[in-house]
């Protein structure tokens, strides 16, 4: 290895990412942290929304920013091509860590189930847990996470370009990892006026993602694209595209 400093840094950006994603499962459900969404001393609501606004707006902000090619173009003169995804994902981490450090609660109940449907509730939870980690591995978890391209740095091979592929989720709807979140997000089995500020101010930001993203896809990938648009939802699962033609025209 060329440069074992690189896969190190790699290394440890991917594990603080994974610890963050860990810990918002249990600041959501307020299970196994010291601090969930409803810990903490509540301020007045609009000073709360106020810094929860704040904190998903820079979260947000960083996020999209760094995502852009352009910041991508000026960001590598400063740093290497290949630490530009590590550092990304450790961003990311970072502002996620903020986020939940500084998270004002707002403890109002909006909903509250117990007994079979908490047990429903907390299914659709790891439902979408488990539907963002399969969606990782289904295009290139090493990939998104920065550790292919310093890999590749290290022993000197080129990373190939990416390939469009639907596997699996994908045929179903075009972001079945932005769908797993928003899953999480939502599913609890108490829901209060924070968490639900928490989980649709994150979802429009992540639609908000979505429409920068799916341009870029477009400009990457033209025509085959546009025609994965037509025939897949973007989040929404249509059951009358899943099923057979022939049961379809039944």
């Amino acid at each position: 290895m060329r440069r074992p400093g690189l896969m190190l840094y790699g290394i440890l950006c991917y594990i603080f990412f994974n610890i963050t994603f860990l810990y918002m499962a249990g600041f959501l459900l307020d299970i196994a942290v010291p601090k969930a969404i409803n810990d903490g001393a509540p301020a007045n609501v609009p000073v709360s929304l106020a810094i929860n606004a704040l904190l998903v707006f820079l979260f947000g902000l960083f996020h999209s920013l760094m995502a852009r090619q352009w910041f991508k173009d000026r960001w590598t003169r400063l740093i290497s091509v290949e630490a530009e995804r590590s550092t990304y994902v450790l961003q990311a981490a970072t502002f996620l860590s903020l986020l939940m450090l500084f998270w004002k609660p707002m403890p109002s109940a909006i909903w509250s189930v117990d007994g079979v449907w908490a047990l429903v509730v907390y299914a659709v939870f790891l439902a979408g847990l488990a539907m963002v980690l399969l969606s990782t591995f289904l295009i290139d978890h090493w990939e998104l996470f920065g550790l292919r391209q310093i890999w590749a740095n290290n022993v000197g091979a080129a990373v190939p370009r990416p390939v469009f592929k639907t596997p699996m989720l994908y045929r179903i709807v075009r972001h079945p990892m932005q769908l797993g979140v928003i899953l999480v997000f939502f599913a609890t089995p108490v829901m209060t006026a924070g968490h639900l500020f928490f989980a649709a101010s994150m979802t429009a930001y992540v639609l908000i993602g979505l429409y920068f993203e799916e341009r870029s896809l477009v400009r990457e990938f033209g025509a085959t694209y546009r025609d994965y648009q037509r025939r897949v939802p973007m989040l929404c699962p249509n059951p009358f595209r899943m099923l057979p033609r022939r049961a379809q025209s039944a």
